[in-house]
């Protein structure tokens, strides 16, 4: 497959075994946009065990509710880690910037969609992540090339699933790979 000229906007990245960057260890990251000017993404299986929504929505006084959602809050990526995206199912739309992924999934980075989360409204389906995965002009597809990353569709439960010990091996199995026998090294003939 011609990485070059796909556009990947919409697709899991799942990290090979032998990635060498322990920020990405076992990592499963949505692609939340890709041109030739780079790619951005959200890992969505490594929660933030020490931050809890409520406690921030309390740093940005906003008021909850008795309907508060639990919403787990996630380690996104290396990049901007005080800054917060949502991402979701596109049942929601923010008034202010909703980035629309694919038909079916989509991302805010404004505090609405997390006022209206405070308040038991917003999408139906949402994970908050801390942070995002950034990758410079031809850097992801280059990766791939060299066997970093393995690609394919989302699922909800990979995504907005709340057992992300699984989402690693869940992706894989989508793939029909079983990562005991993954091997991050390319064979040539």
């Amino acid at each position: 497959m011609d990485f070059a000229s796909t556009n990947l906007s919409g697709k899991l990245l799942i990290a090979m075994p032998d990635m060498g960057d322990p920020r990405f260890e076992h990592a499963v990251i949505y692609i939340c946009a890709h041109s030739d000017e780079g790619a951005m993404g959200l890992i969505v299986n490594k929660p933030a065990p020490d931050i809890r929504f409520r406690d921030l929505l309390s740093q940005l006084e906003i008021p909850t509710g008795d309907s508060v959602r639990d919403i787990r809050v996630h380690f996104g990526g290396p990049v901007e880690h005080g800054r917060g995206f949502v991402l979701h199912s596109s049942d929601y739309a923010s008034e202010t910037g909703t980035l629309e992924v694919d038909g079916h999934t989509s991302m805010t980075a404004t505090t609405d969609v997390l006022r209206d989360l405070a308040s038991g409204g917003g999408p139906s389906m949402s994970l908050l992540a801390l942070g995002y995965a950034g990758w410079g002009p031809g850097q992801l597809e280059a990766e791939i090339a060299h066997n970093g990353w393995l690609t394919c569709d989302p699922k909800d439960d990979i995504l907005f699933g709340r057992a992300h010990e699984l989402k690693w091996t869940a992706a894989l199995k989508q793939l029909g790979i079983d990562p005991i026998t993954l091997s991050s090294t390319a064979g040539h003939a």
